[in-house]
């Protein structure tokens, strides 16, 4: 029975490289997945996932208006499908993870989710507000903070490498924009 799965973290956990090496997986065994990205992050260029470790693969750039269950279907009924891997999912609507459940109970395709599960203010996204809430498994990679702690939280950077307070929720960026740390490097900024 398929499953809709949501792999979360802080930035640099490796999210890209494990739904990269998952689609890999499948493709070795000789079944098909079909991959999908934001579009707002075209960082590796639109219509791509990327690792930092330099592997990458072409993807559907999706954005906020687009019916995922109708692009997955129809993909479905040309090529059928094993797999549906989504980088990028805190950018996921409501209404699109609702679509994502459809492919899972009703289409009976698995859906791997990979994605941020806050904002740099400590808020959760609107698509990881609804994969935790609705997946079937929750699947936490992780990464460090500069102490050497888990990182579970994220801060966003000036031109001078200074931690922001306000902002909006979406500004795309890297290793030069956003530091992934553990939630006492990040109360003082926030939470003190």
């Amino acid at each position: 029975m398929a499953q809709l799965y949501f792999y979360y973290s802080a930035m640099n956990a490796g999210k890209s490289t494990s739904l990269l090496q998952s689609s890999y997986n499948y493709r070795e065994r000789g079944m098909n997945t079909f991959v999908l990205t934001a579009a707002i992050d075209d960082r590796a260029g639109v219509g791509k996932v990327a690792s930092r470790i330099g592997i990458e693969t072409d993807a559907y750039a999706f954005d906020s208006n687009d019916n995922l269950s109708e692009i997955i279907n129809k993909r479905h009924s040309r090529e059928h499908q094993h797999c549906i891997l989504i980088d990028e999912a805190q950018f996921l609507s409501k209404q699109q993870v609702k679509q994502l459940t459809y492919v899972v109970d009703c289409l009976d395709i698995p859906v791997l989710c990979y994605g941020i599960k806050t904002d740099f203010q400590g808020e959760l996204f609107p698509g990881s507000h609804y994969l935790l809430a609705w997946s079937d498994k929750l699947i936490e990679l992780k990464t460090i903070c500069h102490c050497g702690r888990k990182a579970n939280m994220i801060l966003r950077l000036d031109s001078e490498g200074k931690p922001v307070r306000e902002g909006e929720q979406v500004e795309i960026g890297g290793n030069d924009t956003y530091e992934s740390v553990c939630r006492k490097h990040f109360r003082p900024y926030f939470w003190d």
